[in-house]
């Protein structure tokens, strides 16, 4: 295998209410891009019997607390510091057909639904895509879904949607550069336009990397090494 001049690393957010189609789009995104993974912040849930309710008795699963986020932001650092041992742990083959001179490209794909409001975890990406539907939709599309332990009765009005529009609201007031895009669009829609911007960001990485690295070698013959 050829050694590569560089390795950039791209971290992508994508976050959303419940049901907004995260998970589908990062999976879809990972399909068409290169030496990506996912990490899902749904697999980072404390043990049911650590999650508390509330007066109601509702489980208060939309809270950090419910989260073993400390680990999630241990498993990106992991990520950031050597991508494609990452990928190999994870039983993904990095593409092995480097041209000799290239820029080799790493994408980690980070998704959840309260990504946005853990600003250690926020902080260490490059892009942020936000997808966001109305209640009506979010409400019917969380009702096809089957939940273990399955949604008590008013759940969704009660606790679900009210997290929702105060973490959203935490969100607009803490985070800025987040894309905004539109959860009723078709899957192949929303995965254009994120892929779009990835494409054009990457290619302005390595466009900035190029420029750099002609500058730096027009001073190589001028250094006297012994």
């Amino acid at each position: 295998r050829k050694t590569p001049l560089i390795s950039i690393s791209i971290s992508i957010l994508t976050d959303t209410m419940t049901n907004g189609g995260k998970s589908t789009l990062s999976k879809s995104l990972q399909q068409q891009i290169p030496n990506s993974c996912i990490i899902a912040q749904d697999s980072y849930f404390k043990d049911d019997s650590e999650i508390p309710t509330d007066s109601h008795g509702f489980k208060q699963y939309d809270m950090l607390s419910a989260l073993h986020m400390d680990k999630m932001v241990n498993v990106v650092n992991s990520w950031r510091r050597d991508p494609e041992t990452f990928l190999r742990q994870k039983g993904l083959k990095p593409a092995s057909e480097i041209v000799s001179g290239s820029e080799e490209v790493y994408v980690l794909i980070v998704e959840g639904f309260l990504i946005f409001n853990y600003r250690p975890l926020n902080e260490l990406f490059d892009r942020r895509f936000f997808i966001e539907i109305p209640y009506d939709v979010c409400k019917k599309r969380r009702s096809l879904r089957v939940y273990d332990p399955p949604d008590p009765p008013g759940y969704f009005d009660r606790y679900v949607w009210p997290m929702y529009l105060i973490h959203r609201k935490e969100m607009e007031g803490s985070v800025s550069g987040i894309a905004i895009l539109d959860g009723q669009k078709t899957k192949e829609e929303l995965l254009a336009a994120v892929y779009e911007d990835v494409h054009q960001y990457v290619t302005r990485l390595k466009g900035n990397f190029r420029k750099n690295v002609s500058h730096c070698m027009r001073f190589l013959p001028q250094l006297d090494i012994e």
